[in-house]
């Protein structure tokens, strides 16, 4: 009767039975194991990834709906004993209990939620497995919903109403953008019109000053003209006249004045 040598890697364990009394989890490293007295189950304490079946469910408003999905999972390195002396098979154990699980979560879940809420639902299901696989020895890690079918009627009607959002944003971007068009032509219109008041203001002062300075500069050059200016300016006046081929004239009152200048000077300049 030879010694039997197992070389147990780092991620493996030995459950080793003598005379079927469990002696403890071996390993890593070498484990002895001798025929006939001992026994030994391995054990992989890796991450491992179940697929679990697609199945029918019923959402919290009597939906049916179609899921599969997965479940990692390893055996805890400290309680890796509970796969072996707890549980026959705690692949399917746990395959099983997933199975339940999602089925319980589900049930209390509306559709729009179970279509909406996928990374909720994966933690309600990774959480009640794992407090149930604990007894095993089983650690759940994650679980990610791979797909959720719901029945076709219900799709459609899914499709007809991503439809009619669309349309409506459609609309409300549409209104939107003309409500911003006709703000934008208001503003400018409103600018337009300061701008044309305030150029009609400045033109307006302008020809104001304009003709302030035009009457300032007329009545400077009034102060300055004298009687013998005016006087000159009337006989030229006259001249102009008289080399005129009309026959009748029409003289001013100011020319009878003019004229009654004319003598006084001619009178004072005879005495002199």
């Amino acid at each position: 009767m030879g010694i039997i040598l197992n070389f147990v890697k780092d991620y493996e364990r030995i459950a080793r039975f003598r005379f079927g009394t469990f002696e403890g989890m071996k390993g890593p490293g070498i484990v002895i194991a001798l025929p006939v007295i001992h026994a030994k189950v391995w054990v992989d304490t890796r991450t491992e990834v179940l697929d679990i079946p697609r199945q029918t469910n019923i959402t919290k408003d009597n939906a049916p709906i179609d899921i599969d999905f997965l479940v990692y999972m390893r055996v805890d390195v400290n309680e890796a004993e509970k796969a072996v002396l707890e549980v026959e098979d705690y692949h399917s154990a746990v395959v099983g209990l997933a199975t339940t699980t999602l089925r319980a979560v589900i049930g209390d879940i509306p559709l729009d939620d179970v279509l909406s809420q996928r990374d909720r639902i994966n933690e309600l299901i990774r959480s009640r497995l794992d407090q149930e696989t604990a007894r095993w020895g089983i650690k759940v890690t994650n679980v990610e919903i791979r797909e959720l079918t719901p029945p076709r009627e219900i799709q459609e009607a899914m499709s007809r109403q991503m439809s009619a959002e669309r349309v409506r944003r459609a609309v409300v971007l549409e209104a939107e953008g003309t409500r911003q068009s006709n703000v934008t032509v208001a503003e400018g219109e409103k600018q337009a019109a300061i701008l044309r008041a305030e150029g009609d203001k400045q033109a307006a002062i302008l020809r104001a000053e304009g003709f302030s300075e035009a009457l300032t500069r007329i009545f400077s050059a009034a102060k300055e003209v004298d009687e013998k200016t005016m006087t000159l300016q009337y006989l030229e006046a006259l001249k102009a006249l008289g080399e005129s081929p009309s026959s009748k004239f029409v003289f001013p009152l100011e020319f009878t004045r003019l004229l009654e200048g004319i003598s006084a000077k001619a009178s004072g300049d005879g005495s002199g």
